[in-house]
């Protein structure tokens, strides 16, 4: 009888050891490489389970499908629904670890970072190297011209809904919510620092405020010559003088590479061509930094009406109140530019 009790608590002993062995070889061993800083899986929505088991294996995560079959069915994650999204794995994690936080749905963040985008393909394709849905899906609601009335917005005005910043975002971010967080984000940048009342103060619109600072930006790299140079074109709207900007032009034309704005660029028949046109452009012509954007809602108040680059490598401009004293300035522009051996 004593014997019997002895090979019991043996077999008993071995089958512990061989569960042990079983549990760290094949469940409690780490999945995920150890010394990975950052290792990411991004899970596409509408994911099978056999399309997870395929995005695992595809990373080196995944070494026996069988077992990862049986731990998720015990866990209740292959009967539920995968949930999308972009997911870091811990260097170390055990299969049990993978599972319970892909079942979990804890998503890691990425930041979309939105700076100088000129067109709203541009803003699309951008958004896209970030999030899940294609350039052409972001574009395509871009284009939907009765979404965007929805939402107060034209294809042309449609650029003065971004605020470059880095926002964060979830992977699976669908075209839809893309927008309507930066319309949160829009509303929340015009509410701060009396944007809002700024822009009526100057019988603008957030949306004209924005085209007229998309013009700023373009003109001057210089933020603290901003605030000056939208103080002219502030004045020429007033009077009732055409833009002449340079910008516009060439944001017609398309011709972004241009190394000099040319009567191809100037004659050139367009709404956004303000040497032809009086007032604003329908819309931006790129987006406006925030600088250039404060910069309109606190322009300097003068009498300038001209200016024109010194040409004296600088990257500012010089300033007139009347035509003899821009003219003034050609000239000298034209001479530095002789001195630089760049005419």
């Amino acid at each position: 009888m004593k014997a019997i009790h002895t090979i019991t608590g043996a077999s008993a002993l071995l089958l512990f050891i061989l569960g042990l062995f079983i549990y760290f070889k094949f469940v409690g061993a780490p999945a995920v490489p150890r010394g990975l800083e950052d290792y990411y899986v991004q899970i596409p929505t509408n994911s099978t389970f056999e399309e997870v088991m395929d995005i695992l294996e595809k990373k080196g995560v995944l070494k026996d499908r069988k077992m990862f079959i049986l731990l998720a069915e015990r866990m209740k994650y292959k009967r539920g629904s995968m949930r999308a999204g972009r997911y870091e794995l811990q260097p170390g994690w055990s299969l049990i670890e993978m599972i319970r936080h892909l079942r979990g749905g804890t998503q890691a963040p990425v930041d979309v970072i939105l700076t100088n985008e000129r067109l709203p393909e541009n803003v699309a394709a951008k958004a896209a190297r970030f999030i899940e849905p294609d350039s052409v899906d972001i574009l395509g609601l871009f284009q939907d011209e009765a979404y965007l009335r929805s939402i107060g917005y034209t294809s042309e005005t449609l650029m003065s809904l971004f605020i470059p910043n880095t926002y964060e975002f979830y992977w699976n971010t669908s075209p839809k919510a893309f927008v309507e967080r930066m319309i949160k984000e829009h509303d929340a940048f015009w509410e701060k620092e009396n944007r809002l009342k700024k822009a009526e103060a100057l019988g603008m619109t957030p949306q004209e405020v924005y085209t007229l600072a998309s013009i700023v930006e373009k003109e001057t790299l210089v933020n603290n010559e901003k605030p000056r140079m939208a103080g002219v074109y502030l004045n020429r709207l007033r009077t009732g003088m055409r833009l002449q900007a340079d910008p516009t032009a060439v944001f017609a034309r398309r011709d972004f590479d241009t190394p000099r704005v040319t009567h191809y660029h100037t004659k050139f028949d367009s709404p956004y061509n303000t040497y032809l046109y009086t007032g604003l452009p329908p819309g931006p012509i790129s987006m406006a930094s925030i600088s250039s954007i404060d910069a309109v809602l606190n322009a300097e108040k003068h009498d300038y009406i001209f200016f024109c680059a010194k040409g004296d490598g600088s990257g500012l401009h010089a300033f007139a109140k009347t035509l003899p004293a821009h003219n003034d300035n050609v000239a000298e522009y034209k001479r530095n530019l002789q001195k630089r051996g760049l005419r």
